[in-house]
């Protein structure tokens, strides 16, 4: 675009250099001053000045167009920066140095680095969780299950009653063990939730919640579909698993509320008694390791998980993920 008239323009460019949040310094060739824009002076009225004149002269020496600084503002901390020099009068040797607070840049970055750790470590938990489900399954149950079987064969060949009663201790005593092993092999990953997804595994855990803690659990699922990512049935079921978990715990119920749904491609899970229930900003019962995971678990997938609690007026968990990405 051809300018036929500098006003307007110069106009538009003072007010673009006050008005930007980088802040500018214009310095001749030694390091002098000329001038700063409104943001440039909030760090010099910090102090900083003679740090950010350093800075420009060693990055010219070093002919650093671009590079990064830290700046230490005097009882706020040390913040990052990144810096870019552009020479803008070739005649008088005039400099622009721009300045970029990047801290908000380097707080996503390990957020982000944080999640993706996160994420490598749930995932091989979660491997090594179905190893070992499948080890106590196929290899530690089936040889208990043989030996209850000799057992009872071994109580056919003798009459001797103090030899039976000891047989039959021996033996309730190893059905009740491998009962044990069967019931952890469910709790460190239900074969149900890799064979038949979701649905399937949620009606047969909590089958086993009613049977062993008398927790009566109304199951209420609409699905469109049968299966969805494995990463996303994982998080489902572990939170489920935890809320449910905690209202048995600490909401002194005898029945709980469990709706799974889908509409407009987000899978909605929502847990629901109507307990004792606490304040969600008072300290946690417990450790509080297990909201804390639960919302781990959300962000992991892009989910949102939100809690809803008042005293004596019960507890509400629903967690909301993107299901577009499906099996």
């Amino acid at each position: 675009m051809t300018n036929h008239g500098r006003g307007p323009i110069d106009g538009w460019a003072d007010r673009l250099f006050q008005s930007t949040k980088d802040a500018i310094f214009l310095f001749d060739e030694s390091g002098i001053p000329l001038a700063s824009n409104s943001s440039a002076e909030e760090l010099l009225a910090a102090g900083v000045g003679n740090q950010i004149e350093r800075s420009f002269l060693d990055a010219r020496q070093q002919n650093a167009a671009v590079h990064q600084l830290l700046l230490t503002l005097p009882e706020q901390g040390t913040f990052p920066y990144a810096a870019a020099i552009q020479r803008i009068d070739a005649d008088e040797e005039v400099f622009a140095y721009s300045l970029r607070n990047i801290s908000t840049l380097y707080q996503n970055q390990e957020k982000l680095y944080q999640n993706r750790m996160m994420k490598h470590v749930i995932e091989a938990q979660e491997k090594e969780r179905r190893r070992l489900s499948r080890e106590l399954h196929d290899s530690v149950a089936q040889e208990l299950m043989s030996a209850v079987v000799d057992v009872r064969v071994l109580k056919h060949l003798t009459k001797e009653e103090a030899l039976l009663k000891k047989m039959n201790q021996t033996e309730a005593l190893m059905t009740r063990l491998l009962d044990d092993i069967r019931n952890l092999s469910v709790e460190l990953r239900p074969a149900t939730l890799d064979d038949f997804g979701l649905e399937a595994a949620f009606k047969s855990h909590f089958k086993r919640m009613e049977q062993r803690y008398g927790l009566l659990i109304d199951f209420r699922p609409s699905l469109p579909r049968k299966r969805y990512s494995s990463e996303i049935e994982t998080v489902v079921y572990r939170v489920c698993q935890e809320a449910v978990l905690n209202a048995l715990k600490y909401a002194e119920v005898d029945s709980v509320t469990v709706t799974l749904t889908e509409r407009d491609e987000v899978l909605e899970l929502v847990v629901e008694d109507h307990g004792t229930g606490f304040h969600p900003n008072a300290a946690p019962i417990g450790t509080g390791l297990g909201l804390y995971g639960m919302r781990e678990r959300a962000e992991l997938v892009n989910g949102v998980f939100h809690l809803q609690s008042r005293p004596n007026e019960g507890t509400s968990i629903t967690l909301r993920v993107p299901a577009a990405d499906r099996n």
